[in-house]
């Protein structure tokens, strides 16, 4: 018996299911990725009964599926948001650490996004928020693929504003005088004011956090509705702000809450998605997929200002000092909440244990899209359509975990998970509220988790154990492979340089870059930016 083409096999699971196949009733679909930033996996309610603040992203847990075994493909923001935008890992893609202010490079030229290639695939493409992939020359969105570009070209903690927010340790505002006015506090960026993208140009600068989230919410309302206009399909990549400290300070939450200003601002965020689902709806229920995820796990060191990790605690770690949170291997860095929604094609109130990642974004819509991935270079992420449908639950077989800042070289492959199995060959804690950060340590043999029997990671196997004999030459040969087809891939170098010249800065002539002199009526400034025509693609 011959074997069924995936067309012909997806069309019939469709019919079986009662679910629309993609492309079988209409055109291409349109895509939406909204990415949070810092956001623990307990954060969703739906995955972790304590949290309260999030109904809207629980409704679309039940209106689409919940993937709990979801992974950023690292544990900071860069190399995250590389990896999704690429769907290869810091290893290939050259991105292995965070770009700054005044970062000359980004993400490789050479490296083709998701955006370059759904564009050519005839798609509008508009990216709303966070960057973080270089801002300096054609490293700016809109040379990698995006029509349109509203936002912040890194994370908001990265430059001053007149609205700082919650942060810890707290930060000033902008200076707006001389130099003896100015405050130099750690971990503060007080010399050059946060700015406002629209497109290429600086808009606002310091940025108004206050208004963010509504601004962030109105560009993409309109990008939509253009696009939907047009009659060409979208892609639209929503880099939240939320919930990357600075917090801001949205209308407070009901007392029943019990989570202060975190929860506050994460009840804003749920807010901002609810409405996205609704725009999106309002324009063809049906017609789009949205598929939103956190970039790495919750910002330990900001203590009541980060968010839950859930059950992934990372115990073993924490016996020795340190977080097992964002910048780790822990599952607390890596593991994060993902939700996947497109009514009449995705199941609703499912639950997938498939083993996926950021990584797997890119190849999945660029298959929906009909579209080819770039050729003559490797791919880690897959095209989990299968999964989305609910017609398979089966992910990666191993999936690699790179190093993000809290021990051993960043962007080195020196964890994976093969299975159930979580292997590390070295571990290490960031830091962590207490102040403390635990050491580097080195395992040869790996350190061997069972995740399916010890979700905190808090008790390796016994080296000696038949079960640690039995998975380790699985491990080895999975790993020694993983590193050889890495070193013979077509990899990237990004250019990590810095130079002064590189900062964004509305007038060199004013303190801090201000758009506008000291003293200048800022609301006026506010008002007239938030009027700002239609937001024109280039």
């Amino acid at each position: 018996m011959g074997t069924l083409s995936p067309r012909t096999a997806l069309l019939l699971a469709a019919a079986l299911t009662g679910l629309t196949a993609p492309q079988a009733t209409f055109g291409r679909p349109n895509f939406i990725v909204i990415l949070a930033d810092d956001v623990g996996w307990g954060d969703l309610g739906a995955n972790w009964a304590e949290t309260k603040e999030t109904p809207h992203l629980d409704e679309l847990a039940a209106e689409g599926t919940r993937f709990v075994d979801f992974h950023s493909a690292a544990s900071t923001c860069s190399p995250s948001r590389a990896s999704l935008l690429t769907g290869r890992l810091g290893a290939r893609n050259g991105v292995t650490h965070n770009f700054a202010v005044t970062s000359v490079g980004g993400l490789p030229l050479n490296e083709t996004t998701l955006a370059e290639v759904l564009r050519e695939a005839g798609y509008s493409t508009g990216a709303v928020g966070k960057w973080h992939l270089g801002h300096h020359g054609h490293h700016h969105p809109s040379f990698r693929g995006f029509d349109c570009y509203f936002g912040i070209p890194y994370s908001h903690d990265m430059g001053c504003t007149d609205t700082p927010g919650y942060n810890l340790p707290p930060c000033p505002p902008c200076p707006r005088h001389g130099t003896a006015a100015r405050v130099v506090r750690k971990d503060c960026y007080t010399e050059v004011a946060l700015p406002l993208l629209e497109n290429v140009t600086i808009i606002q600068q310091p940025v108004n956090l206050s208004s963010l989230a509504e601004r962030y919410v109105e560009q993409a309302a309109r990008f939509i509705q253009r696009a939907s206009q047009s009659g060409r399909p979208f892609f639209l990549y929503l880099a939240l702000a939320h919930m990357h400290v600075p917090l801001g300070v949205p209308p407070p939450l009901p007392p029943a809450s019990g989570r202060g200003i975190y929860g506050a601002s994460l009840s804003e965020m749920d807010g901002l998605v609810g409405r996205i689902k609704r725009i999106a709806d309002s324009h063809g229920k049906g017609n789009t997929l949205l598929w939103f995820a956190g970039d790495n796990g919750p910002w330990a060191q900001k203590c009541e200002l980060a968010g839950r990790l859930g059950p992934f605690v990372g115990a073993w770690q924490r016996q020795r000092g340190g977080s097992p949170a964002k910048q780790t291997t822990w599952e607390g860095g890596h593991r994060v909440p993902a939700l996947a929604y497109w009514p009449g094609h995705i199941p609703a109130k499912r639950t997938s244990h498939a083993l996926l990642s950021t990584l797997d974004i890119f190849p999945t819509l660029v298959s929906l899209a009909g579209a080819a991935l770039p050729p003559n270079r490797r791919f880690d992420g897959l095209d989990v359509s299968p999964v989305l449908f609910g017609q398979s639950d089966v992910g990666h077989k191993v999936l690699l975990h790179p190093n993000s800042g809290a021990a051993g070289k960043v962007g080195e492959i020196e964890a994976l998970r093969l299975a159930q199995y979580k292997a590390f060959y070295t571990t290490g804690g960031a830091m962590a509220c207490d102040g403390s950060i635990g050491p580097a340590e080195h395992h040869q043999p790996p350190l061997i988790f069972n995740l399916d029997l010890d979700i905190q990671e808090q008790e390796p196997l016994d080296v000696a154990s038949r079960e640690y004999q039995a998975v380790l030459p699985a491990i080895s040969r999975a790993y020694a492979q993983a590193l050889e087809d890495i070193a013979t891939d077509n990899v990237s170098v990004a250019d990590y340089s810095k130079d002064p010249a590189a900062t964004p800065c509305c007038n060199v002539q004013h303190v801090a870059c201000r758009c506008q002199a000291p003293g200048a009526r800022t609301a006026e400034l506010d008002r007239r930016t938030e009027r700002r025509g239609t937001w024109l693609c280039l």
